[in-house]
């Protein structure tokens, strides 16, 4: 499950994962969200996003062609949210989009002018989808060349999980990770995404091989092995 559950994403934080090199363009600015306090950069209201990853012969074109079928996304209700770069591989693509109606992107994402509009850009290879339902966002503006990961895993029980993930937040920071996103895919909360800052690269690394890491996993219910996708947020809209 490969950025699959597609979008946070996006973005983003969600179990323990993130990765480097990439000339990154665009910004990171965090646009006003309504969250628990005025100065709060904490988000818990249920957001539907999109995520879709794929790779692409050329970045610029992608990027010019993905923008001038915004009225098609409109259309299904689709709004641009995150376009994030692979770190292992600057053409891998990974998109975020904010949905109004689930059963009009489900429409969307089997619409054959989506995979039209995807040839004419240049992407190649068969593209990863996922809908998921965001319940926590951290919307705080970070700097553009902080590494992200989005990782993707099944779990035994979706509250179980978020309970023991939760309570190990402070690990995570103590290990240059910090949470950004996470949530469940809308038609099986068994599946998670999750999106996290890589705040120290080495540190982070060291976590994700670690025996601690493998225990608070077996601890929270997750029963697959997290595939794990490594950005840079290059275009926040």
């Amino acid at each position: 499950m490969l950025c699959c559950t597609a979008l946070l994403f996006f973005f983003s934080s969600c179990g323990e994962n993130d990765q480097n090199k990439t000339t990154t363009t665009g910004s990171d600015s965090t646009a006003t969200t309504t969250a628990t306090s005025s100065n709060s950069t904490i988000v818990t209201t249920p957001q539907t996003i999109l995520v879709v990853t794929h790779k692409v012969s050329n970045f610029a074109k992608w990027k010019a062609s993905y923008e001038a079928h915004d009225s098609m996304k409109l259309a299904f209700g689709i709004h641009n949210y995150v376009i994030g770069r692979g770190i292992e591989d600057s053409n891998m693509i990974m998109v975020a989009t904010k949905v109004d109606d689930i059963d009009k992107a489900k429409a969307f994402m089997k619409d054959p002018s989506l995979k039209a509009a995807m040839q004419k850009g240049g992407v190649t290879g068969s593209p990863s989808m996922s809908l998921t339902t965001e319940v926590y966002q951290d919307t705080a503006n970070l700097a553009p060349d902080v590494i992200r990961s989005r990782t993707s895993f099944t779990v035994k029980d979706w509250d179980t999980w978020k309970k023991v993930f939760e309570s190990h937040r402070q690990t995570r920071l103590d290990n240059g990770i910090a949470d950004r996103v996470y949530g469940y895919d809308v038609d099986d909360n068994h599946k998670v995404s999750l999106v996290t800052a890589v705040t120290d690269t080495a540190k982070a690394r060291a976590f994700w091989s670690s025996d601690l890491l493998k225990q608070q996993r077996a601890e929270s219910g997750v029963t697959s092995q997290p595939e794990r996708f490594l950005f840079r947020v290059v275009q926040r809209y």
